[in-house]
């Protein structure tokens, strides 16, 4: 196994800092009260915090990846008598509805297209043509392609129709500021290993508290039971239905503290940015393009068009990178042919810097 620490450069798992790391380094017991109370219940509190300055949110922790909460979401939240609006336009908006096709949920695909923004008339006159529909769910940021969604005029849009918005912000979240309450955020999903900078392990939902407060019983699942999980950590301080990813915990509690040593998420956003527009500047002159257009894209993931050269390969060239210390992410676009490079976690301007000099000497195609 390699001792090399590399760099990152994808949407999470991502590179973290060294004292996050360390965080990782104390045992600690579920039962016990410090834990409980002054991990658990801490970083539940900072989340809404970061979330909103309403009173009407909660929070609750989940364990496993984003897609365990996304799944908890839908599989909790939607009962028998509701109908489903899911976007759709990459992976993960795919992913929600295949979820919802194996939970036997009753839903509407809105298939807009792996390149394309969600047209918001069009979703409109979907919801005026079909009075079931009681929920609208949509990926934030869509990682597929590094396309922010347009939040604010899918949350008028729930909010002039009256229904209950389920947001995946998982790779946003921490990283774009945004208030769920003002935004009319019913459910928003993330998970630690985003924008936070923490670790894999655990997931999380911010939650409206008189929302969650009507899904008793309705779960389709025992362990993703969102509800049941919500009244543990409320009834019992912050206790955990089943084994708590510890070591995970700590080291969130770690990056919760330096995002606010850092000056919050609207100072992370500012370094996101700069990261981003940075590599696009850079990898443009070194002759790529981009898959989106710039007003399309987000700060957190970009995807750029493959070398049309008969000689590239992806792997001989994430390899050249990898041996300078470079980690970047295969594409994931059904119909174009792409890689991506994201620029979240411990990344800072002169790891872009660093990242465009290797990128230049791992080509090895002909121009």
């Amino acid at each position: 196994m390699s001792e090399h620490n590399y760099l990152l450069l994808t949407p999470g798992p991502l590179t973290t800092s060294k004292t996050v790391k360390e965080a990782m380094l104390f045992d600690s017991c579920t039962w016990d009260e410090d834990y409980n109370l002054g991990v658990v219940q801490s970083i539940r509190q900072k989340l809404v915090t970061l979330a909103t300055q309403s009173t009407g949110y909660t929070s609750v922790l989940l364990q496993g990846s984003g897609s365990f909460a996304v799944e908890a979401v839908l599989g909790t939240v939607i009962g028998p008598q509701d109908k489903l609006l899911v976007v759709n336009n990459g992976a993960y908006g795919a992913r929600m509805v295949e979820m919802a096709r194996l939970m036997d949920l009753n839903h509407h695909e809105f298939h807009c297209g792996e390149v394309n923004e969600p047209d918001v008339e069009a979703m409109e006159a979907v919801l005026k043509g079909d009075a079931q529909i009681s929920h609208i769910a949509m990926v934030h940021c869509e990682t597929t392609t590094g396309m922010l969604n347009p939040l604010e005029r899918v949350s008028g849009l729930a909010a002039r129709n009256g229904k209950t918005l389920i947001v995946d912000a998982m790779s946003s979240f921490g990283g774009i500021p945004l208030d769920v309450d003002a935004l009319g955020i019913d459910y928003l999903i993330s998970s630690a290993n985003k924008c936070i900078q923490g670790v894999p392990g655990f997931a999380f939902v911010i939650a409206r508290r008189s929302e969650l407060e009507k899904c008793a019983g309705r779960s389709r699942s025992l362990s993703l039971d969102l509800y049941a999980q919500w009244r543990c950590m409320e009834d019992n301080a912050g206790k955990w239905r089943f084994t708590s990813p510890t070591h995970t915990l700590l080291a969130f509690a770690q990056a919760l503290r330096e995002l606010e040593k850092e000056g919050g998420i609207d100072a992370r956003n500012i370094r996101y940015r700069a990261n981003q527009q940075r590599l696009v500047a850079g990898m443009r002159e070194l002759g790529f393009e981009t898959l989106l257009e710039d007003g399309l894209h987000s700060p957190i993931i970009t995807a750029f068009y493959s070398p049309k050269a008969e000689t590239y390969r992806f792997t001989e060239f994430y390899q050249r990178l990898k041996q300078q210390g470079f980690v970047i992410y295969p594409g994931k676009v059904s119909q174009s042919d792409c890689f991506r490079i994201g620029n979240i976690g411990e990344i800072y301007p002169p790891d872009i810097e660093g990242l465009l000099t290797a990128v230049g000497q791992a080509m090895y195609w002909d121009l």
